[in-house]
């Protein structure tokens, strides 16, 4: 039986063990060993991250001949280390992109000589993007304690260092009124609102929605294997993202696909829906909003935290609380307006029967008087 030919760029091979190892290898970027099986969407959603130079990134000039002693000798072997190597593809891209841009201002200068005071003054620079700095120094952190383990350094300068405080509620989670307009602009059978209903009525991450086919939908479950936390999940069916999945064609693997027919990266997925949103003028709606919204709309529903967590695939309680606290705002603020509402009437009628308005501290006057 002819086998099916591998993308450009990939090969199998057998390693030293007897294992079968598929590659990607490509000039100018580094190796890639896929971890997924050849063609399925998720070995296609790896192989566009190596074509993206996400998971496979582009091979810095210089590298093996770094300056002993230099940050561009240390972050190399963060890169070599079982601690980067242990990592999701989808994490090491980002701590890789995180690390390049610190290179390449910082990366000739000495790690020996670095102090606190010049990390404070880096981070201090970056408080226009409290964020990016606060993912810095964790970055930081953990080369300083490879740097100990390599002989680079004697101390730790990060010990005790704190960044920003994060005053922010992260995403902005999408109100109905959001959703009303988003839907008015991308009606069904477009890939936006397709896009909108996978996430909106499955809870879950862009990284998951990109990954998601027919293949994984039965009768009343849609199954989910989480990106991130490897969780499996079986979501039920909710009718309206049924009918809108009945509206798109039957022409690929996964449900959202690029222009090209390729199916999304995560980060290519979140610019793509970027637009999208703001074609529907809401330029402060994101797709990561839309999993907030599924859990407020099962909060003010009264789900429980654990009912909420069954679809959403959190782990705790404190997860899933920042997603809802404002669910449970509004409805604890009902509830506690309608009791509250509850008791004065029952006791204006309770004085009524009483024959005293108590309100104004004077008897009622009959109509026979």
């Amino acid at each position: 039986m002819n086998r099916k030919r591998l993308p450009k760029y990939v090969s199998e091979f057998v390693d030293r063990h007897g294992k079968m190892r598929v590659r990607f290898r490509r000039k100018g970027q580094a190796d890639h060993y896929f971890q997924t099986v050849p063609w399925t969407p998720e070995f296609m959603q790896e192989y566009q991250a190596c074509l993206d130079r996400q998971a496979a990134p582009a091979i810095q000039p210089g590298v093996n001949r770094s300056k002993p002693g230099t940050f561009n000798a240390l972050i190399a072997a963060y890169y070599g280390s079982p601690e980067f190597k242990g990592l999701r593809p989808s994490t090491q891209a980002t701590y890789r992109g995180i690390l390049e841009r610190f290179r390449a201002k910082h990366g000739d200068k000495p790690v020996a000589k670095i102090e606190r005071q010049h990390i404070k003054a880096i981070l201090g620079a970056m408080h226009e993007t409290p964020a990016a700095a606060n993912n810095l120094l964790d970055r930081l952190k953990g080369l300083m304690t490879l740097a100990m383990d390599l002989g680079m350094r004697k101390d730790d300068p990060t010990i005790r260092l704190r960044g920003y405080r994060n005053n922010s509620d992260g995403f902005h989670t999408w109100t109905e009124l959001e959703i009303e307009a988003f839907e008015r602009r991308h009606p069904i059978g477009t890939n936006a609102r397709l896009a909108l209903a996978l996430m909106l009525y499955t809870g879950q991450r862009r990284s998951d929605a990109v990954t998601m086919g027919r293949q994984h939908v039965n009768a009343t479950y849609i199954s989910v294997k989480q990106q991130k936390t490897d969780a499996r999940l079986e979501i039920p069916m909710h009718p309206t993202l049924q009918e809108v999945i009945d509206a798109t064609p039957k022409t690929n693997m996964t449900f959202l696909v690029t222009a090209y027919g390729k199916p999304f990266t995560p980060a290519g997925f979140g610019n793509w829906f970027r637009d999208r949103c703001d074609e529907a003028g809401l330029p402060q709606c994101s797709a990561h909003g839309l999993r907030k919204a599924a859990a407020r709309r099962m909060a003010e529903a009264g789900c429980s935290n654990q009912a909420i967590k069954a679809i959403t695939g959190h782990k705790t309680d404190k997860e899933v609380s920042r997603y809802t606290a404002a669910a449970d705002q509004v409805r604890l603020a009902d509830h506690a307006m309608a009791m509250t509402y509850g008791m004065e009437r029952e006791q204006k009628l309770s004085n009524r029967e009483e024959g005293l308005d108590k309100t104004q501290a004077k008897p009622l006057k009959r109509k026979d008087a």
